[in-house]
């Protein structure tokens, strides 16, 4: 990649250009980003996951830049009017707007007032006030006068320097306005805006969520949005541009110019530069709201799983009744049933027979309810059941479970069974290992973002599906019992290898290595090496192949236990054994001490799951409707998803509670997600209560909330 780029992006970083350049080399290789900030650190000087993904959003953003550019100077070519000093000046660029400011005067265009006056020929006219040179324009026809200002203004209003300063001046000093469409206040969805209906604030100021409430409620038709500057500064920045470096016009060619600076502004300026600063406050918004679900996503996906245990799961429902799955320990469904203990058929005997005869047949361990409609009723029913010692009972979320139930992956998994049954399983199966279920649902709909429908599509399904790879990579994927869902997320394999390492497994069986799966179809030597180090046979013959350690490395391995004088087997598992270990003995020039210390750090947590262990949580029993939250109440809440202005949490009943910034602590808080994260549990006081809106507002202050990392 062109110097210039590499440049930017270190700068932009923080990074060497070296590493940059390094990074670039594997990508352009074909690597991926969790295996080149995992095994290819001495390359890339350690860059961390984050810093070679945004390396890559750069990467691929300047390679789509390169080809506007020569697409540009093609087109510009073509009109005879490409000198070098402008191709200098497009070529040096790495700012993609600028590129399209120098453009601009050449891009083919529709007839407008100024194609008209040149028409009529009057562009010598006009590049004559240009120039400042017109000193008698009275003398002049006033049509002739009016084509040379249409001109004109056409010519400031595509003048890159002038766009540049009213692009900083309405970036810094404008102020963004909203004002209600006459008729819509009255309407249903309309109070979901009203704080719109009338509101102005500077845009260098405003909050992502704010802009993007604004920008949404203008999309769905209740307000205008208009930007606001002082006009005389505007144009002020105007004439500074035009007639610098230039002679001293007379008044009356003066007067002529102001006249077309005036036009170019309201008329040409003013509309075009709003679209572009709110589009380019827009998109920050949009980065900001994507790093947030980013964010809740991954503490989502890395939640604590149970574990392999015999499961019954539960999808409550009252009139339909209650979904009734149980799950082998590989979360294979074994039966499906349907209880009735709520109204409007309030079969409470026979539903705790069934529990109880279901329990005892599938030798269950632990019981996943979903936390929606009558979640709360279906747990406090079964706690009424004399269950066995040792049997949890867990709430579970049950966002995007039904997105689940339709999907490919759930009529793949399940054809012969209907959606109750798939939801069912679903929640059975994120209490069991929430990961490897979550993959197969739309991040979209797993209900922790904030606007998501909002922001730039292709933006957020990179930064999701970076989330979800680097998570399921950094967790480590079971070769042996893995789905196609999960494994497409693994480093290098892609959908369609997926599907042909399942299907090799089930015509041939386990895999005993991870060198079979070179035999898989269409998995040739380079995506071994890009996903061998991510995937786990946990008895393999060969306990390497259990580990994080990557093939390429397994020589270096044996040599420390020869070395050390004890067989691999003991070297892996017994710490003991790698007990003064000499790490700088084994320094190479491929092999720096990053991977050797990783090596170290993975065979000392062989087998561990880094997610940790799972808690039981339990909610208030003093409220089971919002009529029943007293302002004062100190509850019990976990959190569901963070945004920019807040934190929402579970305290136990159909309506969240929200955690405002301003009630995060005791000292100013600028970052939710610096405070609290998905998934936390803790204790909140309930600060308000709005029942007409159905609002629970709660409070950290005084609650010795400790800081997340």
């Amino acid at each position: 990649m062109n110097k210039l780029y590499t440049d930017h992006i270190a700068g932009q970083l923080g990074v060497a250009a070296w590493q940059v350049e390094h990074c670039i080399a594997l990508f352009e290789e074909g690597a991926t980003v969790p295996f080149i900030s995992r095994y290819r650190k001495e390359r890339t000087g350690a860059l961390d996951e984050l810093q070679v993904a945004a390396i890559r959003h750069y990467w691929i953003r300047f390679t789509e830049l390169e080809k506007r550019k020569a697409a540009i100077l093609d087109s510009i070519a073509e009109q005879g009017k490409l000198t070098d000093e402008l191709r200098a000046a497009i070529e040096k660029e790495v700012d993609a707007q600028t590129v399209e400011d120098l453009y601009l005067p050449y891009r083919p265009k529709r007839r407008t007032r100024a194609s008209v006056a040149r028409e009529n020929g009057y562009e010598p006219l006009a590049l004559k006030l240009w120039n400042m040179a017109l000193d008698h324009p009275e003398r002049e026809d006033e049509a002739a006068l009016a084509g040379a200002r249409d001109i004109v203004a056409e010519m400031i209003s595509e003048s890159q320097p002038v766009r540049a300063q009213l692009r900083d001046l309405y970036t810094r000093w404008g102020t963004i306005c909203s004002q209600v469409i006459k008729g819509k206040e009255d309407e249903e969805e309309a109070h979901n805006y009203r704080n719109y209906f009338d509101f102005s604030q500077r845009l260098s100021g405003i909050p992502s969520h704010r802009l993007l409430a604004m920008l949404r409620a203008r999309n769905e038709g209740f307000v205008r949005v208009r930007m606001e500057v002082n006009p005389d500064h505007a144009l002020e920045r105007i004439d500074r541009k035009v007639c610098e470096k230039k002679r001293r016009p007379t008044p009356a060619c003066r007067a002529q110019l102001t006249a077309a600076m005036e036009d170019a502004y309201k008329r040409l300026l003013h509309p075009s530069i709003e679209n572009e600063v709110i589009a380019a406050a827009k998109e920050k918004a949009d980065i900001e709201a994507i790093r947030v679900f980013g964010e809740n996503l991954r503490e989502l996906l890395l939640a604590p799983p149970v574990g392999q245990k015999r499961t019954l799961a539960i999808d409550p429902g009252f009139r339909t009744g209650c979904k009734v799955v149980c799950l082998d320990a590989q979360g294979a469904l074994l039966h499906n049933d349907t209880i009735f203990p709520h109204p409007p058929a309030n079969e409470k005997m026979a539903a705790m027979r069934k529990i109880s005869q279901l329990v005892e047949a599938y030798k269950i361990e632990v019981i996943a309810i979903g936390n929606g409609t009558a979640g709360r009723e279906t747990e406090a029913f079964i706690q009424k059941i004399a269950l066995p010692e040792g049997v949890r009972v867990y709430s579970v979320s049950e966002d995007g479970a039904s997105v689940y139930s339709a999907s490919d992956a759930a009529r793949e998994e399940f054809p012969d069974y209907d959606v109750t049954v798939r939801g069912a399983v679903s929640i059975g199966r994120r209490l069991m290992d929430p990961l490897s279920e979550l993959v197969k649902i739309d991040p979209k709909s797993i209900g922790v973002g904030q606007y998501q429908h909002d922001v730039d599509q292709a933006l957020l399904r990179e930064r999701l599906d970076d989330t979800v790879e680097s998570c399921v990579n950094s967790v480590g994927v079971n070769l042996n019992t893995a789905s196609s869902w999960l494994l497409r997320y693994v480093s290098g394999i892609g959908p369609v290898l997926a599907r042909n390492i399942v299907a090799y497994r089930n015509e041939n069986g386990p895999f005993a290595s991870r060198d079979a799966l070179l035999k898989v179809g269409r998995l040739g030597p380079k995506v071994f090496e890009q996903c061998a180090g991510f995937l786990r046979i946990p008895d393999a013959a060969n306990p390497l192949d259990g580990t994080a350690v990557h093939p390429e490395r397994y020589g270096l391995v044996r040599r420390m236990a020869s070395d050390a004088q004890v067989p691999l087997g003991t070297f892996v598992s017994d710490a003991s054994a790698r007990e003064g270990v000499d790490l700088k003995r084994y320094v190479s020039a491929e092999v720096g001490m990053p991977t050797l210390e990783d090596i170290m750090t993975e065979l000392a947590k062989r087998g561990r799951d880094p997610r940790g262990s799972i808690k039981v949580f339990e909610f208030s029993n003093e409220i089971h409707s919002i009529e029943d939250v007293q302002v004062g109440m100190i509850l019990p809440c976990i959190v569901t998803n963070v945004t920019a202005f807040g934190a929402f949490v579970d305290i136990g009943i159909h309506e969240h509670g929200l955690i405002h910034v301003s009630q995060m602590g005791d000292k100013y808080v600028s970052d939710p997600s610096k405070v609290l994260k998905v998934h936390q549990q803790l204790e909140a006081r309930v600060v308000s209560v709005d029942l007409d809106r159905k609002r629970i507002g709660l409070s950290l202050k005084g609650m010795n909330v400790k800081q997340q990392a």
